[in-house]
């Protein structure tokens, strides 16, 4: 009988553990492959880990590393920080845009290039703004068609933020013009790429 008991606790032991393991598993790949018992990841390293398999590592960690407390290990809070700052340089790339287009004196193509990216930057930020609403009530039974529109406005974003890029490829245009623009441009659809990888992890 004794032991029979022991087994049983020795088998319940092994369940709890790798039960553990489970739950510590993000996107169906482990964050650590050598877990030891009681140890617990801090926020820096599960943003380190969660960035390393977007396309921009080094982008998101620079970005996201500041929201290491607030985080910790959840993968919700790091999909709200990492919207939250791709909605702030979104903005702040759009209010860019705007002020060149008003103060500098440009060429008709260049100016209407600016004028569609500006377009496309507005449509860009207020989809985002309505991704970060849904985000932050993502509780009940309307989950999974929150997700569905949060996914859809995001990568929308993405497209917009493209299409916007896409109208400087032009020899012809003024080249500090255009890669003035494109440089912010770039670093917002990054950033927009990774929070889309941290949503799509959410389930």
């Amino acid at each position: 009988m004794a032991s029979s008991a022991v087994s049983k606790q020795s088998y319940l032991h092994n369940l709890a553990i790798l039960t553990t393991l489970a739950l510590f598993c993000v996107s169906k790949t482990c964050l650590a492959e050598n877990y030891e018992p009681h140890q617990v990841e801090s926020g820096d390293d599960f943003i380190k880990t969660s960035c390393g398999v977007t396309r921009y590592p080094e982008l998101c960690y620079k970005k996201l590393s500041a929201y290491a407390d607030a985080i910790e290990d959840n993968p919700t809070r790091l999909a709200n920080a990492s919207l939250s700052e791709t909605l702030k340089n979104t903005e702040s790339t759009l209010t860019m845009v705007q002020k060149l287009l008003e103060k500098r004196k440009l060429r008709p193509r260049e100016a209407g290039a600016i004028r569609d990216c500006v377009e496309s930057m507005n449509d860009s930020v207020d989809e985002l703004q309505k991704s970060m609403l849904a985000m932050s009530d993502l509780e009940g039974p309307d989950f999974d068609m929150e997700m569905i529109n949060i996914r859809t406005w995001v990568s929308a974003a993405l497209t917009d933020e493209d299409t916007c890029m896409d109208g400087f490829e032009e020899n012809s245009m003024d080249a500090k013009v255009k890669d003035t623009i494109r440089s912010y441009i770039v670093t917002v659809a990054q950033l927009t790429s990774i929070t889309l990888a941290f949503i799509n992890n959410l389930h």
